[in-house]
C-alpha cells in the first residue's frame, strides 16, 4: 500500500475512533443519570478490560504481560482512573459538546509541559495557540458569571491530570508495546474501581441501562484499538488536526440524545479551541517537514 493510502487509512481509523469516544461520553452522561458515577466507571473499565483481553491474548499470548516499566504501567493505570472519575463527574452537569471542547485543550497544554519535562522545543507560535485554547476554555466556563460554578472546576482539574497522563504515555511509548500498555491500564483501572464498588453498587433492572453499561466498555475499547491502528499507519503530526473532530461528534450526540445545542458564546469558545488545536496539528506537520528537509539537505 502506498504512503498516501496508508495516511488516508490512518485518518479514517482516527475519525471512527473519535466517534467511538463521543459515543462513550454521550452514553456516560445518560448512564450516570440513573446509576452512581463509581459504578459507571467500574462498568466501563470491566467491560473494556474483558474485550481488550479477548482481542490481545490471541494475538500476543502471555507476551502481552512483558513490560520494561511495571511501575509506570501502574502509575498510568492510576492516572487514567482519576481522569475517568473526573470526566464522568464532569459529564453529570456539563453538556457533552462543551465538555469535549474543554478536554481537547489537553494536547495544547501537553505541548507546553513537554518543553519542561521532556526537553522538547516549543515555538512562539505554539505558545500563542495554547493561549488561544485557554481563552476558548474561559469563554465556555465564563468565570464571574452565573454560568460558572464550582462544578466547572472538575473539568479544569481533569485537563491538568489528563495532561500528566498524556506526558507519561508519551514517555512510555518509546519503550512499551501499545497493546501491553492498553492491557495493563484497563485491568489496573478495573482493580482500583472494584474496591469501592461495594458501597456504590445498585441493582440494575432496566435492559436499556445494562446495554448502555456494556456499550461504554465496547466504545472505549474500540476507540483505543482504532487509535493505536491509526498511529501505526500515519504520523502523529498528520493525525492531530483530525482529533478535534471529536468535538463535532460530541455536539451531534448532545443534540440527538439530549436535544442540547450550545449557546453562541459556547460555540465561539468551542470554535476557538478547535481552531487552535487544528492549527497546532498543522504546525506540527510543517515543523516535521522542515526538519526532514534540513536533515536531507
Amino acid at each position: 500500500m502506498s504512503r498516501s493510502k496508508h495516511a488516508l487509512l490512518g485518518i479514517s481509523l482516527l475519525l471512527v475512533a473519535m466517534a467511538c469516544f463521543a459515543v462513550l461520553d454521550t452514553t456516560t452522561k445518560r448512564v450516570t443519570m440513573v446509576v452512581p458515577v463509581m459504578m459507571a466507571i467500574w462498568a466501563r473499565y470491566f467491560f473494556q478490560a474483558v474485550l481488550t483481553t479477548a482481542v490481545v491474548l490471541p494475538l500476543k499470548g502471555l507476551a502481552v504481560l512483558k513490560t520494561h516499566n511495571p511501575r509506570q504501567q501502574l502509575a498510568r493505570g492510576v492516572l487514567l482512573a482519576v481522569v475517568t472519575g473526573l470526566a464522568f463527574s464532569s459529564l453529570k452537569f456539563l453538556p457533552v459538546g462543551e465538555f469535549t471542547a474543554i478536554v481537547m485543550t489537553v494536547p495544547l497544554l501537553v505541548t507546553l509541559l513537554a518543553a519542561r519535562t521532556l526537553g522538547e522545543h516549543v515555538s512562539p507560535q505554539r505558545v500563542w495557540l495554547v493561549c488561544g485554547g485557554f481563552v476558548g476554555t474561559l469563554i465556555i466556563v465564563r468565570p464571574g458569571t452565573q454560568v460558572f460554578g464550582w462544578p466547572l472546576l472538575v473539568p479544569l482539574a481533569l485537563v491538568m491530570v489528563n495532561a500528566a497522563f498524556q506526558l507519561l504515555t508519551s514517555k512510555m511509548a518509546r519503550t512499551e508495546d501499545a497493546m501491553t500498555t492498553q492491557f495493563y491500564t484497563t485491568w489496573v483501572g478495573t482493580a482500583l474501581t472494584s474496591v469501592p464498588l461495594f458501597w456504590f453498587w445498585v441493582p440494575v433492572t432496566e435492559t436499556r441501562v445494562l446495554l448502555e453499561l456494556v456499550l461504554m466498555g465496547v466504545a472505549g475499547a474500540t476507540g483505543h484499538f482504532l487509535l493505536i491502528m491509526a498511529f501505526e499507519r500515519s504520523p502523529a503530526g498528520a493525525l492531530m488536526p483530525y482529533m478535534y473532530s471529536q468535538i463535532g461528534f460530541a455536539m451531534l450526540g448532545g443534540w440527538l440524545v439530549f436535544d442540547h445545542v450550545p449557546d453562541q458564546l459556547s460555540l465561539l469558545g468551542i470554535g476557538l479551541i478547535a481552531l487552535c488545536g487544528t492549527a497546532g496539528g498543522l504546525l506540527t506537520v510543517y515543523e516535521l517537514r522542515k526538519k526532514t528537509a534540513e536533515l536531507e539537505g
